[in-house]
């Protein structure tokens, strides 16, 4: 079957990308006024942050000849973000794939769809997100698209836009947003410190809940 592939967007520079994966994903979450990102897929791997490029498929549920086809196109840094609608009747990846992403310097997969292998995804810090497990292998018929825009979860995900992940979820913006995301979550993150250490010394002010 026929695969529609497109080009990958520009990469995002591997500092940027750093700097998000020093920054937990609640505290980038709140500066989106807390309205997006997907909480229903989980983490399958040893806790590791992830932020990456997206790669965008979309695939029939339980196939992955989009995703074999998909590897040509990702770069180190790149996520492949996978839309097979969250059916987990059949794997879309197991160890080896996940395997081989890793080898080639991605950044993680995140899956609406299932996996398998977990034990082994588990003993590893390779970012692997998904919507369920089973031992039932993938079809390798196709179609798909490579480079499009998905919905997971009623997120969308473009090729291109950064996509961050830790244990509480996952976010997907434009790299547009970034630079500001991080400046208004490291000064969160500090305000938050503060709080923890006023907290500590027993001076910790709750006015605020009467103004709430």
């Amino acid at each position: 079957m026929t695969i529609e592939k497109h080009p990958s967007a520009p990469s995002v520079a591997p500092g940027l990308l750093e700097r998000l994966r020093g920054l937990r994903v609640a505290l980038i979450s709140d500066q989106l006024h807390r309205s997006r990102g997907f909480a229903s897929l989980r983490p399958y791997h040893k806790p590791a942050p992830l932020a990456g490029t997206a790669v965008t498929v979309r695939t029939r549920a339980g196939d992955n000849l989009a995703i074999l086809r998909a590897f040509e196109l990702c770069r180190p840094g790149d996520v492949m973000v996978v839309d097979a609608d969250g059916d987990c009747a059949n794997a879309l990846v197991g160890g080896i794939l996940t395997f081989h992403a890793a080898s080639i310097g991605m950044a993680g997969m995140v899956l609406n769809g299932a996996i398998r292998d977990v034990a082994e995804i588990g003993e590893r810090t390779f970012p692997v997100y998904a919507a369920g497990h089973t031992h039932r292998g993938p079809y390798k018929d196709g179609p798909g698209a490579i480079n499009v825009p998905v919905t997971l979860g009623g997120m969308t995900v473009r090729p291109g836009d950064i996509v961050v992940g830790d244990q509480d979820g996952l976010l997907a913006f434009s790299p547009d947003e970034a630079e500001e995301l991080i400046a208004r979550a490291a000064a969160q993150r500090e305000k938050e410190e503060l709080t923890i250490a006023a907290m500590k010394e027993g001076r910790w002010d709750r006015s605020f809940i009467d103004v709430l």
